[in-house]
């Protein structure tokens, strides 16, 4: 082979040799770049992992943050404020029809609820609050009547270091039973009317509240009586209580207890508790002295963007001390209630509850209140109710609502004659 021909060949595969070295570190350079890459996309995902967790957890204890804020089911934002004091108000006005064994028989305007707030910081984590009822449903006259007054003391867990796991009211609050009265109020009940079990009730006594994680609770020792909303007549105590576990934004549960305690028949007459859209009441003759109510309940809510679902269901039982008779009872009650936003402003809502009581007991629901709290018991009662709402903004709204309402009296005779129709303009400032 001639000389040229061999350096030429030379030279051809020295430079192979060296393209082939070239691209070794090139592929061996790209691999370790792909393996670093991947690295870092990993430790990318582990801690896009750990962001989700906590964010989900922040969900979780928000839901049960707010939900144990809603205890001040009367207070409202906003308001205007005389120095440190903040007033504000909120209320509905409204048309009612009932059949004619109803309450509003006659088609009645009224105003249905008319409140106003007084809140207060007091000294470091001490605050006043109070609510202040110029009309409710309930009462038949137009009379001031106290709601609830209590002094707050926020966050007295700070003794040990740590935020919102204990916290104390003292003065008058609601009972803690069930979660219905936190939107009992016309601004936040969806509907106009309630659930025919109704569990409410305002009464003097001390509360501790407080939030641990997805975990929140609440418990009082209240008087139980409901003579005249001030004076206790029997030494047993009213106990109720509510644990709630929030997973996170989207689900909550709450299980409740309630003890009346012993009412005196005659002195005390009625328990402190409403329900029913009455009270637990003597059932005995006049020899019975004393009666006493037991109940426990279970709630769970769903929620989404434009709605929820919510339901419960709970069971009482009665007794007294009548010397001549057994009369006590069981009592065996559930509401499911659903919310749906159209648009921004229209919505609809629906709830169907319904009481069992098979001995019998005084459930007057949309029934006058002589002839089903004084006079007959029922053995069995269903409401189902559907309404439109339209919220004009968070401090005005419309609803309208048509609601059936059909039982059993003890001995037999039907309660066909209560239906309900009402539209309602609801405020607050």
């Amino acid at each position: 082979m001639p000389l040229g021909s061999v350096l030429a060949f030379t030279c051809a595969a020295a430079s192979l040799q060296a393209d082939d070295t070239n691209l070794a570190a090139q592929v061996q350079l790209l691999l370790q770049q792909n393996s670093l890459l991947q690295k870092q996309v990993q430790t990318q995902g582990s801690a896009l992992d750990t962001l989700t967790k906590k964010v989900q957890q922040l969900e979780s204890e928000n839901a049960a943050r707010e939900n144990t804020a809603t205890e001040n089911a009367g207070a409202t934002k906003g308001g205007f404020n005389l120095g440190k004091v903040n007033f504000s108000a909120e209320g509905g006005v409204g048309f009612f029809n009932t059949g004619p064994d109803g309450f509003a028989p006659n088609s009645e305007f009224r105003v249905d609820e008319a409140r106003l707030f007084v809140e207060a910081p007091v000294w470091d984590e001490v605050y006043f609050f109070s609510d202040l009822d110029l009309a409710t449903r309930e009462n038949t006259d137009t009379k001031l009547n106290l709601g609830e007054l209590y002094l707050d003391f926020e966050d007295a867990s700070q003794l040990w270091g740590q935020d919102r796991q204990f916290n104390v009211r003292a003065g008058r609050m609601q009972i803690p039973f069930g979660e219905e009265y936190m939107s009992r109020y016309a601004m936040e009940n969806p509907l106009i009317s309630h659930s025919l079990s109704d569990f409410w009730g305002i009464d003097p006594g001390v509360e501790l509240y407080g939030t641990l994680g997805k975990f929140s609770y609440t418990a009082a020792v209240q008087n139980g009586s409901g003579a005249n909303g001030v004076q206790d007549f029997d030494g047993d105590k009213s106990v109720a209580g509510r644990i709630s576990f929030d997973p996170n934004a989207h689900w909550h549960f709450s299980v409740s207890g309630l003890r009346t305690g012993d009412v005196k028949s005659h002195e005390d007459y009625v328990s402190a508790i409403w329900f029913g859209n009455g009270w637990f009441c003597s059932m005995g003759s006049p020899e019975a002295t004393r009666f006493h109510a037991d109940a426990v309940e279970g709630d769970i809510t769903a929620r989404w963007k434009s709605g929820h679902v919510s339901a419960f269901g709970g069971y009482a039982r009665y007794g007294d001390n009548d010397p001549a008779a057994d009369n006590s009872r069981d009592i065996f009650y559930y509401s499911v209630e659903a919310e749906q936003k159209l648009n921004r402003k229209f919505y609809v809502a629906a709830r169907f509850s319904e009481i069992f009581a098979d001995r019998g007991y005084p459930i007057v629901g949309f029934g006058n209140m002589n002839d089903y709290f004084f006079g007959t018991a029922t053995t069995e009662l269903w409401r189902a109710s559907l309404g439109i709402g339209y919220r004009f903004s968070a401090n005005l709204g419309l609803k309208t609502e048509y609601s059936l309402e059909r039982g059993k009296e003890l001995d037999g005779s039907r309660r066909e004659n209560e239906d309900f129709f009402g539209t309602e303009a609801v405020f607050k400032f």
